[in-house]
């Protein structure tokens, strides 16, 4: 036994690129394999991304946290009744069950130049982690600009098109959708923010604008919120969002597609 020879990691060459990102980068080697410490923080990963697929939303906490905008807000549900059922049928999940179409229709809000709506997406560990301080930061910068708020829409098993149904009935000039986006394996909590020019019943994808990432380790909420207003005014200036709406702010973080967050 006194035999054998310690087995040592060996350090990688890309060992200082690992400031600059969270990627799996740099994990060195034991043997032709990675080291046991990175095995696990693998399989730990995978599981935190597992697990915030299957989570829920924290109705509650959400409710209490987002009441501090000051604005109604109102908890509806898409056609999709479960977890199950919003992985298997994404089309469920961009449609109001006929509840939730008849409180929003039941309002009588007049049209105003702004709707948020917070959705569960594919985190909703996201959502409860994050979404109050983007909100609250963009309704005080939104009113600061002058911009009027619809009723804050807080959806369960949505997906991003729902703002189309929500829109329709609220009729709102702009809708703002913040929405868990699809967990890995670097970042299981992070949120997406897509914007919609006229939001209605029947739109598609690349008439929307994206901006992805957003979280403390990721594009933090007071940057991303400049970056929506910035969007925000350039949309109202030229009656669009989409791939039509170029980013010409010196920021750079808008994607003019969606990924697949949940559409």
């Amino acid at each position: 036994m006194n035999d054998l020879k310690k087995i040592e990691t060996k350090p990688d060459e890309w060992e200082a690129l690992k400031a600059f990102t969270n990627a799996r980068i740099a994990l060195g080697r034991t043997g032709v394999s990675v080291p046991l410490k990175e095995s696990l923080q693998f399989k730990l990963a995978h599981a935190h991304a597992k697990d915030a697929v299957y989570s829920h939303l924290q109705v509650d906490e959400l409710l209490t946290s987002l009441s501090s905008t000051s604005l109604p807000i109102h908890y509806v549900k898409s056609q999709a009744s479960n977890r199950d059922i919003y992985l298997q049928r994404p089309d469920l999940g961009r449609l109001l069950d006929e509840s939730s179409t008849n409180q929003i229709q039941q309002l009588g809000s007049p049209p105003a130049d702004i709707s948020i709506i917070v959705a569960d997406g594919l985190s909703a560990t996201a959502i409860n982690k994050n979404a109050a301080e983007v909100v609250d930061l963009l309704v005080r910068k939104g009113r600061q600009a002058g911009y009027s708020f619809a009723p804050i829409m807080l959806v369960e098993q949505g997906r991003v098109a729902i703002t189309d149904a929500i829109g329709g009935l609220l009729r709102p000039r702009l809708a703002v959708m913040l929405i868990g986006e699809r967990p890995g394996l670097s970042s299981f909590d992070s949120i997406g923010a897509y914007i919609t020019y006229a939001p209605q019943p029947g739109l598609t994808d690349e008439r929307r604008n994206c901006i992805s990432n957003i979280r403390e380790q990721g594009l933090p909420p007071v940057m991303a919120v400049d970056k929506l207003m910035y969007l925000i005014d350039s949309a109202f200036r030229l009656q669009l969002t989409g791939v039509a709406l170029k980013d010409n702010d010196e920021g750079g973080f808008l994607a003019t597609s969606t990924p697949d967050s949940g559409p």
